[in-house]
């Protein structure tokens, strides 16, 4: 697995999977199922990589360096 998520979407993701999370625990109505996309985005946000940039060719992340 090679990382393709950049450092700023990892921290919207990990903020965005929290919020998501918390907006699950606390809603009573169906959606709160949508906490389980928090999980998922705040696993995409912890391992840097995100199958679904693979499939379309995305990459948020710095490429690495050559080496000599």
């Amino acid at each position: 697995m090679t990382a393709n998520v950049g450092s700023v979407d990892r921290a919207i993701r990990i903020i965005a999977g929290l919020a998501l999370i918390a907006f699950g625990l606390l809603d009573q109505s169906p959606w709160r199922y949508v906490g389980v996309a928090g999980v998922v985005l705040i696993l995409t946000g912890l391992v840097s990589f995100c199958p679904a940039y693979t499939l379309l060719g995305i990459r948020t992340c710095r490429r690495p360096a050559a080496s000599p």
